[in-house]
């Protein structure tokens, strides 16, 4: 037999067993289990007790094979994957557009990078040298290697950024801290792959069993996505004040005697501005000005070798690393405190995976080893042969080392260049405040989607309105790009250190990748991140505090909006109905039933809800037709439509009750009512003639009335069903458990948009019953 036979054989034997094991639960479960042609309904009775105690448990109801058993595929069928093999066209095509979307941010750091580094002292030769060469493997081993060829593999069926990781894992291993994600909810999507066994598989299993029994890691986890979150916001704040003020200070060409004030105020009227045109839309904002960005690459990488041979080509040898040990050995504490600087030329680097989804791995690492990243090397040589001869310069190094004949045409595509760069930024918090949102990590609100060719492009009214004061303030308070330089270094360090502890999970757990070279990262990359961030820190006082503050205030928002989700779901399970409950009611349900469909919304995906029982005491009649929606974002970038929804019947047949579970990935677009009512109908069509041609070999003739029926149901009005939920602390609540749930909570609820707007309701259509939570 052979090697690929045997382990056939073996994988065989696995599925078998697990088969088996499968068929043994659910034979315990339920009497009978079919699916529709879709794959996403099961009929059978709903919500047994003993199915509510595990849910409450916090247990499977029905079992997955580990993802860890079998090889995960690279893709998921029908979506856009990161890694798929596009034609050399469109790879360079995408490359192009990534020029002028992802590498603003970076493209811009010549502006600020040498003032920042030397901003309390005047540099001396050796200095600069020094400096360039930490500059130079700074560029080299963290963008290049560690992102471009490392992190950008990392992706989420081509989604990159942090919760695009946390997502990745918690398919991996049942780590999920969001009460949002049932396993039902998880049943037949293409996005849960199996992955084979190899050498490493034990160690793996290991990491994730201990992942899986600690509640601590499972909330560790989910507080190391939400802080680089927060830092990624932080990025979206400072990114504006730091580029614009940089580029409008080149206007004292005119007058050097112009204040900081008047260059501050400048710097205001355009992010005013920049805020104010993004309801039109990234695509139209971005690749609009993209050109610019080629332009400016262009620009800064011929200035950079012009400046080489004009002044002082000698600067070449910081290739060298062991200048950066002379430089540390000369005086390691200015050089130290020097690496807060340094580390700005890697400003939106998490850019490149963060935007990931628009393009694809190869399309990033082309336009970055093949334009930006050359580009960037010679914009920093060239101002360091310009310094290492004028280093009073320093405080303005880039507009001073620029030639006469190209300034003012270089004033004009740094300020474009700077406004695109905060536009990359600017974006990117509002895709990962709409990902929170859907994950229940952030309070709800009004998510407008401006692309209809780019799911992820959306625009945030009220962010952009915090985000445009936000940045207001700092530029006019701080007015200087070296303090804002300080702040900015500590958001730029903290989430890149966030970004390599949550890989190192993925390759121990996911890629399982060798210890010995999983430690080489951690000694070259990780220890460095720490080097850096423990120099951005010394400069706390001196504006450092700044993003810090932002992402205490965001965090606690968002652990706030969580940790009461959390409760509000768990009392939920913990108070819904039994199904002998319903069969007490009769298929009238102890009311009238008049015509027409219900559609009651719940968090629940087993069982009956609590509200239920409000309604049929509150209302004279019920609807003849009854569905219990489940609305749940799921660890996924995207879900099929095909699999959007997951059916099966609530009761007997008579009842003509029915649950439906719609599942969205955290950048799927959701629908509105009239679209949602028209799909929900269909594939409850389709469920109804899937399990009775099963059953007789054709559509039989009760499914057939009882699909009339629902027809003429939905004809007579669908009605939205919705608890009015007022969430309090128990009596025995502690006094910031009061404090947290009755007032913080509270007031963010009251002031963000009401369930039934963000479900796309129309108020006609809708009737809400009162219920108090007390968790």
């Amino acid at each position: 037999m052979g090697k690929e036979e045997e382990e056939e054989e073996v994988v065989q034997g696995v599925v078998l067993n697990i088969e088996t094991m499968v068929a043994e639960e659910e034979k315990k479960k339920r009497k009978k289990k079919k699916k529709n042609t879709n794959g996403d309904a099961i009929e059978g009775c709903d919500g047994q007790e003993e199915e509510a105690e595990k849910e409450l448990a916090g247990e499977k109801h029905f079992t997955r094979i580990d993802s860890l058993e079998f090889k995960e595929a690279n893709h998921v069928s029908g979506m856009h994957s990161a890694s798929k093999v596009l034609p050399i066209a469109a790879v360079l095509q995408l490359a192009f557009q990534s020029i002028g979307v992802v590498y603003g941010d970076i493209g811009t750091s010549p502006l600020y990078v040498f003032a920042s580094t030397f901003a309390d002292r005047v540099p001396t030769r050796d200095d600069v040298v020094g400096a360039l060469s930490l500059i130079i493997y700074s560029l080299t081993l963290f963008p290049l290697v560690k992102y471009v060829f490392i992190v950008l593999w990392a992706n989420d069926n081509g989604d990159g950024g942090t919760f695009a990781m946390y997502s990745l894992i918690c398919r991996h291993a049942n780590v999920n801290a969001i009460p949002n994600q049932q396993a039902e909810a998880l049943m037949d999507l293409s996005a849960y792959k199996l992955q084979t066994p190899n050498k490493h598989l034990k160690r793996a299993e290991k990491v994730k069993g201990a992942l899986e029994r600690s509640s601590w890691a499972k909330n560790g986890l989910l507080s190391l996505a939400l802080l680089g979150t927060c830092m990624v916001i932080g990025d979206g704040i400072l990114t504006p004040c730091i580029s614009v003020l940089s580029a409008v200070d080149g206007v004292r060409k005119i007058d050097a005697g112009i204040s900081k004030d008047v260059i501050a105020m400048i710097s205001v009227a355009i992010l005013v501005v920049l805020f104010s045109i993004q309801r039109f839309g990234t695509d139209k904002v971005g690749y609009t000005f993209a050109p610019a960005i080629l332009v400016w690459y262009v620009f800064i990488g011929a200035i950079g070798l012009s400046n080489l041979v004009r002044h002082d080509s000698s600067v070449l040898k910081a290739f060298n690393p062991l200048y950066i040990v002379s430089y540390f050995r000369h005086n390691a504490k200015e050089a130290w405190i020097s690496l807060g600087g340094v580390v700005l030329c890697m400003t939106g680097t998490e850019a490149m995976f963060a935007d990931l989804g628009h393009f694809s791995v190869r399309s990033i690492q082309i336009a970055f080893t093949g334009l930006v990243y050359p580009c960037l090397i010679c914009a920093y040589v060239g101002q360091a042969a310009y310094l290492s001869y004028y280093p009073l310069d320093v405080a303005d190094a880039f507009y001073k080392s620029t030639p006469e004949l190209v300034y003012w045409p270089m004033f004009v595509i740094a300020i474009l260049a700077s406004i695109i760069a905060s536009q990359a930024m600017i974006s990117a918090t509002f895709a990962i405040i709409k990902q929170s949102v859907a994950l229940g990590c952030f309070p709800r609100v009004r998510v407008i989607h401006t692309s209809n060719k780019h799911e992820g492009q959306v625009y945030i009214p009220e962010i952009n309105f915090l985000l445009m004061l936000a940045c207001v303030l700092v530029t006019a308070s701080f007015k200087e790009t070296t303090k804002i330089g300080n702040a900015y270094g500590i958001a730029v360090v903290a989430v890149m250190i966030v970004t390599s502890s949550l890989l190192i999970l993925i390759m121990l757990m996911i890629w399982q990748t060798s210890l010995i070279l999983i430690a080489l990262f951690v000694l070259v990359f990780y220890s460095f991140e720490l080097l850096y961030f423990s120099s951005v820190l010394y400069k706390f006082g001196k504006g450092g505090y700044l993003p810090l503050s932002f992402a205490a205030v965001l965090f606690f928002v968002m652990y706030v909006w969580h940790y009461v989700q959390k409760k509000r779901h768990a009392f939920e399970v913990e108070r819904k109905v039994s199904t002998e409950y319903v069969s007490s009611l009769g298929s009238n349900l102890g009311i009238s039933r008049v015509p027409g469909v219900g559609l009651l919304y719940t968090e629940l995906t087993q069982g009956i809800p609590a509200i239920f029982p409000h309604f049929l005491t509150n209302l004279p009649a019920i609807h003849s037709v009854l569905v219990f929606v489940s609305v749940k974002y799921l660890p996924v970038n995207k879900v099929l439509p095909e699999e959007r929804f997951f059916l099966r019947r609530v009761g007997p047949k008579g009842y003509k009750m029915y649950r439906c579970i719609a599942r969205y990935g955290y950048r799927d677009r959701r629908v509105g009512s009239e679209e949602f009512e028209g799909l929900l109908m269909e594939h409850l069509k389709s469920f109804i003639r899937s399990e009775n041609s099963e059953a007789e070999g054709k559509v039989s003739e009760a499914a057939a009335e009882e699909i009339g029926f629902l027809e003429r149901s939905r004809a007579a009005g669908v009605i939205y069903l919705l608890g009015h939920s007022e969430v309090k602390a128990s009596e025995d609540s502690g006094v910031l458990k009061r404090i947290v749930v009755d007032h913080v909570y509270d007031f963010l609820r009251r002031n963000c948009r009401q369930g039934f707007v963000d479900l796309q309701i129309p108020n006609k259509n809708l009737l809400q019953v009162g219920m108090n939570y007390y968790i």
